[in-house]
């Protein structure tokens, strides 16, 4: 199978999207960061000494989305319709689960959006609590699902 980002002679490249049908496309993704349960209390009260993580987490994570095309190299900038970042507190992990979905109509699909989302949350709710844990592990981090184009349906079990 070749890959798309390629050209014959093997030099990255952005991929020509411009003969593909414009579709409703939606990604989903989701990951998590595990910290100790004294550090995931701190989450959960909203006492942890930078302000609201989980508020902050989700504002970053669909910022995020937003400026994925800055941040990696070969994708399309998108008109994004929808970002939702939801992190949700697991005292099982003990962590953070984040799942953020990302909407657009298009011609190319938008995972890499969704996948940046969840990164960023992560990667911020790290960043507010670090001075209190320094390692903590984000990971976990995937598409779950994908909608739209002509490959249609993928989701993950």
């Amino acid at each position: 199978m070749a890959l798309s980002h390629f050209d014959a002679q093997g030099h990255a490249h952005m991929v020509d999207v411009s003969d593909k049908q414009v579709t409703d496309r939606i990604a989903v993704a989701e990951g998590r960061i595990t910290m100790r349960p004294d550090v995931l209390t701190l989450v959960m009260e909203g006492t942890a000494k930078k302000g609201d993580v989980l508020g902050t987490a989700r504002l970053a994570g669909i910022m995020g989305a937003k400026r994925c095309a800055d941040l990696i190299p070969l994708c399309h900038p998108l008109p994004i319709t929808k970002v939702s970042v939801d992190l949700t507190p697991d005292p099982a992990l003990p962590g953070v689960r984040i799942a953020a979905t990302v909407k657009t109509t298009g011609q190319t699909g938008v995972e890499m959006e969704a996948l940046t989302a969840v990164s960023v949350a992560a990667l911020t709710v790290h960043d507010m609590l670090k001075a209190v844990q320094k390692d903590m592990v984000i990971d976990g981090i995937r598409v779950t699902l994908k909608y739209g184009g002509k490959s249609g349906r993928f989701e993950t079990e």
